[in-house]
């Protein structure tokens, strides 16, 4: 699917929009130049981001920022609306998997790049707060490096994070990827990741996409089986942490552990 192909979108309120200046509906661009009042509209867009930062923004506004650098040559609300329509807020949009931009009407490899771009410069800068850091003392920075890997995905994801005896994290690494409701743990391969990479303790991290952090019973009994095969090789399961679209469950602080 190209860049050109042509947009079809359904009426949406445009209560939300009335403050933008470009116009709602794609653009016919006449040899390759932009409108005056769209490029006005898109100096105007960076100024107001350059001035008051993205606090100030909308997330439509802010997507349209992420596609000027994708799509030069076009008006790119009507696209930046569509997204949102699809998934509902900025962050899912930027985290959605690749495949399902792909079918949105539109978005070819351009757009899915700059979207990734911006998806891992975030994730990196959450993970540099985190890594090489004692974790204890930095524990909120631990939660937000969480939610932004794993808050907004549509399937589960299984992540250990690996600290020293210390308790500064190590390493950090994705042991399994799963459904919408289920991820596959091997507690053996988790204990014997923690010996290869010579860790002393071990935090447990899933996310559940339905934003409910809440433990099933499954997810109660794979911990379990992790602290014991932990226990066994003098390994310290700290806590299970469940992330939800908006918080996050600790095992530990909820008398799980």
């Amino acid at each position: 699917m190209t860049e050109s192909r042509q947009f079809q979108f359904d009426e949406m309120p445009q209560a939300l929009f009335d403050a933008d200046e470009a116009p709602v509906l794609p653009v016919a661009v006449k040899d390759g130049k932009l409108p005056s009042y769209i490029k006005d509209h898109r100096k105007r867009l960076r100024d107001r981001f350059m001035d008051g930062g993205a606090q100030a923004m909308p997330d439509y506004e802010m997507l349209e920022l992420v596609l000027f650098r994708a799509i030069p040559r076009r008006d790119v609300k009507p696209l930046a609306r569509c997204l949102l329509d699809t998934f509902g807020d900025f962050n899912r949009v930027v985290t959605a998997p690749v495949q399902r931009l792909r079918d949105v009407p539109g978005i070819g490899d351009a757009v899915i790049t700059e979207l990734k771009i911006v998806e891992a410069a975030a994730q990196r800068m959450a993970r540099s707060r985190v890594i090489q850091r004692h974790v204890i003392s930095s524990w909120d920075a631990v939660l937000d490096y969480c939610h932004t890997t794993m808050a907004h995905r549509d399937t589960e994801q299984f992540r250990v994070l690996f600290l020293d005896r210390k308790n500064v994290l190590i390493a950090d690494e994705a042991q399994g990827q799963g459904t919408v409701d289920h991820v596959p743990v091997y507690p053996r391969e988790v204990v014997k990741r923690a010996l290869e990479l010579n860790a002393s303790a071990i935090i447990l991290v899933h996310n559940h996409p339905s934003g409910d952090p809440t433990p099933s019973d499954s997810d109660i009994q794979m911990t379990q089986q992790v602290n014991d095969a932990a226990t066994a090789l003098g390994l310290t399961l700290h806590d299970h942490l469940i992330i939800g679209k908006s918080t996050e469950l600790s095992f530990r602080g909820s008398g799980y552990l």
